[in-house]
């Protein structure tokens, strides 16, 4: 793992290119749809089976193995990641990443879509497989478990899973289309409180209130908001504190999350919400303790060579018009932007009616525009790889 906060250069621009041979991306696209089927069925596979971050292991088989029957090489375990893996084909000189997720939400199950992600990953490394040679590609699919808990490309970038790749690229499902995807940078915090048990009438002064401490903090964490940034956000939950009203808490926790627009300013936001939680300890006793149980996540930033040639490509398979977003989620994504030249695009599967993390975006992941999106979404991935392999290199 990399020093969270630690500064990542910026990836070489991607070449921009003309489009390749059209009788070449006809043949990409007759390849997409002829496994419709199968697409459609593995991403209702992988939705009626939802599992969560690092316990993906029959999402991440199934994807293997429809990768393997279809001509692909395929090592599991990328990264020392059980429910990751990576898989190629062709001996291109361009090498194109495309990437997969297909960790659920817990609670909420593929509220958040990825069994389309998978879907459309796959359906654009099989529509390339027969022509990747012709094409001048290497295709290189990388599985990446836990993107919604544990930052697993964080992870496999580490790992080594995107060395070597000229240009890496995903789709995701949204209620909105938009190409040049923007994401706000995703630090986290555990607090944990430690103080000392006393019954509350009988001796409370002998006690130090684990669960007061937290109260300090959050009051402190809601004066602060009104002095941060417009784009910093500040946001969590209590996990425990205290079991017993006739008990002063001797132990309290939370977990947090902090947000900014650009991953230069993670640092300093998270030293004045930390300074919040040392308060609530200075002020009432008690001793904290603050760690980042993940990787940060590093804010998304598409490449324009790949822009441009995604807003053609998807224009030609058929999807809306895009609109213009400020950021607007969070994603490991972000972290492989940063090492190599990437796309995110998200896709319209619900014309605003609800969005990913609500319980209404479960059933959408699977709805006639979901399939929709699976297949256009594979076409314009595919094609824009066949684009930047076309592209003049010096």
């Amino acid at each position: 793992m990399s020093p969270l906060n630690a500064s990542v250069p910026a990836p070489a621009p991607a070449v921009a290119a003309g489009p390749a041979d059209p009788t070449s991306k006809e043949a990409v696209r007759e390849r997409v749809l002829a496994h419709r089927d199968e697409l459609l069925a593995l991403s209702r596979r992988i939705h009626a089976h939802p599992e969560v971050a690092f316990e993906e292991h029959r999402a991440a088989k199934w994807c293997a193995e429809l990768l393997r029957e279809h001509g692909y090489s395929v090592e599991p375990g990328t990264a020392g990641l059980p429910t990751a893996f990576s898989a190629s084909t062709g001996s291109g000189p361009v090498t194109v990443a495309i990437v997969c997720e297909y960790d659920a939400l817990p609670g909420l199950g593929h509220a958040c879509g990825h069994n389309l992600i998978a879907a459309a990953g796959l359906g654009a490394a099989l529509g390339l497989a027969p022509h990747a040679d012709r094409l001048g590609l290497t295709v290189r699919v990388i599985g990446a478990p836990a993107e919604e808990r544990g930052a697993g490309k964080a992870l496999l970038l580490d790992g080594g899973a995107f060395d070597g790749v000229d240009a890496a690229m995903m789709v995701h499902p949204c209620p909105v289309e938009v190409a040049d995807f923007h994401s706000f940078a995703l630090g986290t915090l555990s607090v944990r409180y430690t103080g000392r048990a006393a019954h509350p009438s009988l001796n409370p002064h002998e006690g130090r209130n684990a669960a007061d401490a937290l109260t300090v903090a959050q009051v402190a964490l809601g004066l602060l908001r009104q002095q941060l940034p417009p784009q910093w956000r500040v946001h969590g939950i209590t996990t425990a504190a205290g079991t017993a009203p006739n008990l002063i808490p001797d132990s309290a926790t939370a977990e947090y999350e902090i947000r900014t627009s650009a991953a230069e300013d993670l640092a300093a936001l998270r030293e004045r919400v930390e300074d919040c939680f040392r308060a609530g300890a200075l002020a009432t006793g008690c001793e904290v303790e603050l760690t980042r149980p993940e990787p940060d996540y590093l804010d998304f930033r598409s490449d324009t060579g790949l822009l441009a040639l995604w807003r053609a490509n998807a224009a030609a398979a058929g999807r809306p018009e895009p609109v213009e977003s400020g950021p607007f989620a969070c994603t490991d994504m972000g972290n492989v932007s940063h090492a190599v030249p990437s796309i995110h695009p998200v896709l319209d599967i619900t014309g605003g009616s609800c969005g990913p993390h609500e319980a209404a975006f479960v059933e959408a992941a699977v709805s006639p525009q979901a399939d929709r999106a699976i297949l256009e979404g594979a076409v314009a991935l595919a094609w824009t790889a066949a684009d930047f392999a076309a592209a003049p290199r010096g």
